[in-house]
């Protein structure tokens, strides 16, 4: 059977934290303060400054008594060192890691836990796109190598989220893949609700079986009125959300992507996602490349409605990855968000078609060579179904 489907909840408070100085110590905070029980769920963990900080909070609330346990994926945690790793245990948390890498497993090992979530006495959550690594914040600093948001999460809908965990912590007892559901209907994504204040709910992916995540973000793409503004750093949409995008724009919608520029984790990717760029300019879709530095969060704002959390919405995240996000519709979020996307198109190169045809000849060639690369094991792994 497919999995469940979280409905829309009302009376949630959001609040939008931009970069690592402005998330990590609210969380920290929370942490701190925490009472009965901490559940983390992360993708990306590298020990170094950040995390040494978080070690020293997650084992302090362990020692006072609360319940802590942490879910790493088994490849983004693999500059976990040994050492903080048993600290965690020795402080008497529960540490457990989502599919660790295993040569025998072949294509298996390509599913991975992309997930970002804390989750604090089940009465707070923080849901975004980051890692805990030096790039998102060094202690001390008022500036951030990777640029990335969360979202503080307050109300009914925590609980939501604490199911979500819930289910994958039980599933993942021999810390293998978990693919928990069969093949079956699509889900029907629940409409939003006419009024109430504080919407919110919970989209999530688990691979191949189950995305509402994606089908909520191609229904509001197609319903959009006003505008579509998507920032995401690795920018492999799907064919249908790159034909609600074109649509979107054809019909006078208001679409800008927001992606990232030279400084990027995987050059490869970028340019394998740029031969999508001409099609959309001449739709009358806007691009703009960041230039500050790396730009890893991943957001949606379409009219009011947004989305935010761990998806890029492309195809390798859409088929291997278990993502989470929060879609809401609540004003001062939405101010929120508009605030941050302006500010970040401010400092973004726009990409003309003009632009776009006289650019040099080598970074043609690594447009072609990594958009053919892209596409061939794409193609090799829909065979091997």
């Amino acid at each position: 059977m497919p999995g469940r489907i979280y409905p829309w909840r009302t009376d949630n408070g959001f609040e939008l934290l931009v970069d690592g100085p402005q998330f990590f110590p609210r969380m920290f905070e929370c942490i701190t303060r925490a009472q009965r029980q901490v559940e983390l769920e992360l993708y990306l963990v590298e020990s170094g400054a950040c995390v040494d900080l978080l070690v020293q909070v997650l084992c302090a609330a362990a020692e006072r008594g609360v319940q802590v346990r942490c879910l790493f994926d088994g490849f983004g945690s693999s500059a976990f060192s040994v050492v903080d790793r048993e600290r965690l245990v020795q402080a008497g948390i529960d540490l457990r890691f989502y599919n660790p890498i295993k040569i025998w497993r072949w294509q298996r090992n390509l599913y991975r836990d992309h997930r970002k979530l804390l989750l604090v006495d089940g009465a707070v959550a923080f849901v975004g796109g980051t890692g805990v690594t030096d790039a998102f914040w060094t202690p001390g600093e008022d500036h951030s190598a990777w640029h990335e948001v969360m979202v503080e999460i307050t109300g009914p809908l925590v609980q939501d989220w604490q199911h979500l965990f819930e289910q994958q912590w039980l599933a993942n007892p021999q810390n293998r893949a978990w693919l928990p559901f069969k093949p079956g209907p699509r889900p029907r994504i629940p409409m939003l609700p006419v009024g109430g204040a504080g919407l919110g709910r919970v989209a999530y992916a688990n691979a191949m079986q189950h995305r509402d995540i994606v089908q909520s973000l191609v229904r509001a793409l197609n319903s959009a009125q006003r505008r579509i503004w998507l920032a995401t750093p690795y920018f492999l949409p799907s064919w249908k959300v790159r034909r609600s995008l074109r649509k979107a724009a054809q019909r006078g919608v208001d679409v800008q992507l927001l992606l990232t520029g030279r400084q990027t984790d995987n050059p490869p990717v970028r340019f394998a996602g740029q031969r999508y760029y001409p099609r959309l300019l001449r739709a009358g879709v806007k691009i703009f490349e960041y230039q500050p530095c790396f730009l890893h969060l991943k957001m949606v704002l379409v009219d009011d409605w947004t989305s935010i959390g761990s998806c890029n919405f492309d195809h390798w995240n859409l088929r291997f990855n278990l993502e989470a996000n929060l879609e809401a519709v609540e004003p001062p979020l939405t101010a929120a968000v508009v605030q941050s996307f302006s500010n970040d198109f401010g400092q973004s190169k726009e990409i003309t078609l003009e632009l776009w045809k006289s650019r040099p000849l080598w970074k043609r060639v690594q447009q072609r060579l990594w958009g053919w690369m892209d596409r061939l094991v794409v193609n090799l792994l829909d065979r091997r179904k």
